[in-house]
């Protein structure tokens, strides 16, 4: 599915808070006179002194070994032409955002207001000192080759077009798996290029470097085949022109083995694709509609291997593959380049690690199970947590072979724990679980429609693929609400459980409902008059299978809004108990806390089926639970009534189930704090791995906790999320905004997805 971004919703994005999407955050602590006296004057003049002394000490006292410079002139931006500088600005700090994001690795952005080559390469070249690395990006051709060349040559450090490399270093890694799986040799393939700017240049090149044939290359541009007899050809282009009697692109193909395209969509079509040799290979790279949809490639041809740019079909080439990690490599040694060597090795990289067997993670991502090394999987994911560890102490290695590293990496394997350090994986639960949530999108019912932040949360789910949107209320008011928010939701469902045409079906409800609680305070005709309940009528809905999951809370209280599924849905086992879990997300990884809505003052019983629910709910997001029961006192260091049901707890977790890492009672500081644990509590089962799941004595400790650290500390609080119900029923928390009422939509449809698994599995065994 085609990602769709409403222009409200971008600029909403960009405006909302701090304008822009990057800050500047002092590494150092800055609270006393004293740190201040150690940031500026007087301490600032030692480490300056001792790099005036040493130069190469700057990677050592500075930010210099993390900081790459993202450099534009804003003449090529995405498919945008030359809209100038400052409209480039926003491109270039999300290219910042993706380097942290994938490899920590720090940005400063720099739009030049300049287009003269000799002027650009002046300003870069001036600004050296400051970067451990140059990410030149957006700039049109052919002025970007000479830019890049001439500032590899003048500079000391890495300096990559990511448009040209990136590319380039990606296809290519696709390009080997392809041609083994369709058993060709690079050496006598036969290449056809639609597009011969600086991304086609580069990947013709590295394909060259790969063993493919400068004479086996036909590279095409807006004018055809560009042949050695065509006039004003510049250097670049000439490098690639052909004398063969070929001039157009569909004669090209006649034969060939592998078609790249780097131009504009549908460039190829159906009927050229069939003259290819057997088993073609098609790189269709224009973005976001490729030179031939994959529908029509594999219509044309069932022997074709095919790749875009496009993340919802299979082989999605993307350069957040490559130059993250590849700088992430290439600072790490304080690299004085980014050469041949270390791109080649990238390529191997990436195309060795698409062999191996895919992480659960990355399933889950994209709800398979059987993802594998084949035709529609020649190139890692993405979301893959082993590309930071894979790609970039493969560069790095490549820079010490080459002579280009002034730092040398002795003990890779203590690199590489560094390397998954720095991302805290775990921090990705969120982005995998709306993953997971749109390989299979449920129906979920909103009961409370008839608010501005459910209507526009649907709106978000439906074109995000995420789930399919049943509103309840009155359609006059939920559309007119539509109408003066401009909120598009096209033929959603809307439902109102008043209305005259349901009255059949309210009155089927609320017999169903008087059966189930006639001896638990429900007379039948209570029981029909709470199906005028927009919340009972919602949760009957998922119980009678006519959608998958239910959300309500938003404008409601949390007893009020769950009291209805208790009472219609009920427990995963009778006698269950329910529970409510937040997660907060973190830098430093994700936190499962519970209770933290349901259970007042749990016993010792009740505390370890809580913690055995949150520790099982953690493994769906593919993270083992390390519990911490959470008290104020340690092992045993003060006793009462509370200190002892909690140590109870941790006896029958650790006796039913061993299997989970887990213990207590604890202090919450001590949970996080590895060396004060190990010399005053080597025992604790705790040592040896980060804490992520805090069970709470009460449910007073946890939603003050959870409360407390989503407003002190940066963390995304998700949650409620209701844990131990028979079908996927999740409460808001009141008046959530729009992103955590998406959050909790995600989650209550892999909820659906999960139970809809275990209702199969159970199916097949009886």
């Amino acid at each position: 599915m085609n990602q769709k971004i409403r222009k409200q919703d971008a600029l909403e994005y960009h405006i909302k808070g701090r304008p822009g999407k990057i800050e500047v955050i002092p590494s150092k602590p800055t609270n006393t006179q004293r740190d201040l006296a150690l940031a500026y004057s007087p301490g600032v003049a030692i480490p300056c002194l001792e790099i005036a002394e040493n130069p190469e000490d700057v990677y050592k006292y500075t930010a210099k070994s993390n900081l790459v410079g993202v450099i534009t002139n804003g003449t090529a931006v995405l498919g945008l032409g030359d809209i100038g500088p400052e409209a480039s600005k926003p491109v270039m700090e999300g290219k910042g955002v993706l380097f942290k994001k994938f490899a920590d690795i720090d940005v400063f952005d720099l739009e030049l207001n300049v287009k003269d080559v000799d002027q650009f390469v002046k300003v870069v070249k001036a600004l050296e000192p400051t970067f451990g690395g140059i990410n030149l990006e957006d700039i049109k051709a052919p002025e970007s080759f000479e830019i890049e060349e001439r500032l590899r040559e003048a500079l000391d450090i890495p300096v990559m077009h990511d448009d040209q490399h990136g590319t380039a270093i990606i296809s290519s890694a696709a390009l080997l798996n392809a041609l083994e799986l369709q058993g060709k040799k690079i050496e006598t393939a036969r290449f056809v290029f639609s597009g011969a700017g600086a991304s086609a240049m580069a990947c013709a090149k590295l394909f060259i470097s790969l063993g493919a044939q400068r004479a086996n290359i036909f590279m095409a541009d807006s004018k055809g085949i560009i042949r050695k007899d065509r006039e004003g050809l510049d250097k670049y282009k000439a490098a690639f022109a052909t004398s063969r009697d070929v001039h157009t692109l569909a004669e090209a193909l006649d034969g060939a083995d592998v078609f790249v395209g780097l131009s504009r969509g549908g460039v190829l079509k159906g009927e050229m694709l069939k003259k290819m040799a057997p088993n073609p290979i098609v790189f269709a790279l224009a973005n976001p509609d490729p030179e031939i949809t994959y529908e029509e490639a594999t219509a044309a041809r069932s022997d074709v291997i095919m790749a875009t740019g496009r993340s919802d079909y299979p082989n999605q080439v993307n350069n957040v593959l490559g130059f993250p990690y590849i700088f992430r490599g290439a600072l790490d040694v304080h690299a004085k380049e980014i050469n041949e060597a270390m791109k080649l090795a990238a390529v191997y990289a990436l195309a060795e690690l698409a062999k191996e067997a895919v992480p659960e993670i990355v399933n889950m991502a994209y709800h398979t199970r059987n993802m594998s090394y084949g035709r529609e999987y020649i190139i890692p994911k993405p979301n893959d947590p082993r590309l930071i560890t894979t790609v970039a102490p493969a560069v790095a290695k490549a820079a010490i072979e080459t002579g280009v590293a002034r730092r040398i990496i002795e003990d890779w394997d203590a690199y590489k724990e560094e390397l998954a350090e720095r991302l805290h994986l775990e921090t990705r639960v969120l982005r995998v679980v709306m993953n997971r949530a749109k390989a299979n999108p449920k129906r979920v019912v909103f009961a409370e429609a008839d608010s501005y932040k459910i209507l526009k949360a649907a709106q978000i789910v439906k074109d995000e693929g995420i789930a399919e949107p049943i509103l309840l209320g009155n359609p006059i008011k939920i559309r007119k609400l539509m109408k003066e928010n401009n909120l598009e939701l096209g033929d959603v469902l809307i439902v109102d459980p008043r209305a005259e045409e349901n009255e059949q079906k309210r009155h089927e409800y609320g017999e169903i409902l008087f059966e189930k609680r006639k001896r638990r305070g429900f007379n039948l005709l209570e029981a029909k008059k709470a199906m005028r309940d927009r919340n009972y009528y919602g949760v009957m809905m998922v119980e009678m299978g006519e959608a998958d999951a239910f959300i309500s809370g938003l404008t409601r209280k949390y007893s009020e809004a769950v009291r209805p599924a208790l009472q219609i849905i009920g427990t995963l086992k009778p006698g269950m108990r329910v529970a409510g879990m937040y997660i907060l997300n973190s830098s430093k990884g994700p936190l499962f806390m519970a209770d933290t809505t349901i259970n007042v003052n749990p016993d010792a019983r009740e505390l370890y089926e809580i913690a055995l629910l949150t520790a099982n709910a953690v493994r769906q997001f593919n993270i083992e639970p390390r519990v911490a029961f959470l008290s104020y006192s340690n092992f045993g260091s003060f006793e009462n009534e509370e200190t002892i049901k909690v140590r109870e707890a941790v006896r029958l977790m650790k006796d039913l189930h061993p299997e989970i890492v887990a213990d207590g009672e604890i202090q919450a500081n001590l949970a996080f704090n590895q060396d004060v644990l190990a010399q005053n509590y080597p025992f604790c089962d705790l040592l040896g791995g980060r804490t992520n799941t805090l069970i709470f004595p009460d449910l007073a400790a946890g939603n003050i906790a959870y409360k407390l650290l989503s407003e002190v500390e940066n963390v995304e609080a998700i949650g409620p999320v209701l844990l131990g119900m028979k079908k996927p029923i999740h409460i808001l928390q009141l008046g959530s905004s729009v992103r955590e009422i998406i959050n909790m939509v995600s989650i209550a449809v892999v909820d659906a997805q999960v139970k809809e698994e275990m209702k199969h599995k159970l199916d097949m065994e009886l």
